[in-house]
């Protein structure tokens, strides 16, 4: 016999370590559908927009973290021009991991043969998970959150999460689903490797945290 899932008692038990004012009030948190979720994310000014359970949450990125997304974004784009291997995602491209969760990852890679459909991503949210997610963390972020969202990629079917400090100047990767909280940790000493999802990409962090948008004028 299956057993229902017990019903959440909070808010935290639904979005976990989430900022209050993060979270929207219209619609009444665990009323909002998709429609609802996507009338507001298109609304005026526009913001980083998350639906999780029938609540909807701000994602916010500051400006050092979007100069980061922007330079990441950079390498990506170059390897991209020469394999052209799948889909690369920016900061705004919204994804549903399930029904009823839409995550926003602040970069992402999906492989063109992991597309459930040829134009699976060309949707206002692209109906799959992401094959490499990575996550830049911004000074709202809450480990306890950041935490929840690489179990929720790696239930989706997500293989690979980078998680990115740039205060830190530190990459956590998570590989192992088993274990989703074991993270090899890489600095600015060291290199990280795009294998086995992209192959022949590497990335030397300390050109990545060394870019001049990333650091103090000279």
């Amino acid at each position: 016999m299956t057993v229902a899932p017990a019903e959440p008692e909070t808010l935290a038990d639904v979005l976990g370590d989430v900022p209050l004012d993060c979270i929207l009030w219209s619609p009444r948190p665990g009323m909002a559908t998709e429609e609802d979720f996507l009338r507001i994310k298109a609304q005026e000014p526009r913001r980083r927009l998350e639906l999780i359970d029938g609540v909807i949450v701000e994602k916010p990125m500051g400006a050092r973290e979007s100069y980061l997304s922007f330079t990441l974004m950079g390498f990506f784009w170059l390897y991209e021009r020469t394999h052209n291997i799948g889909v690369f995602g920016s900061p705004d491209a919204t994804m549903r991991l399930r029904a009823g969760l839409i995550r926003l990852p602040d970069i992402h890679f999906t492989n063109w043969d992991n597309l459930p459909e040829d134009s699976a991503h060309l949707r206002p949210v692209a109906d799959c998970p992401p094959d490499l997610a990575i996550e830049i963390l911004s000074e709202s972020d809450r480990p306890g959150n950041t935490t929840r969202r690489v179990r929720e990629y790696f239930t989706a079917g997500t293989k690979q999460i980078w998680v990115i400090d740039p205060r830190a100047r530190i990459v956590k990767l998570y590989s192992n689903p088993v274990n989703p909280v074991e993270a090899t940790t890489y600095t600015e000493t060291d290199s990280l490797s795009g294998e086995p999802l992209l192959p022949g990409f590497s990335l030397s962090l300390s050109e990545l945290f060394g870019d001049p948008q990333l650091n103090p004028r000279t």
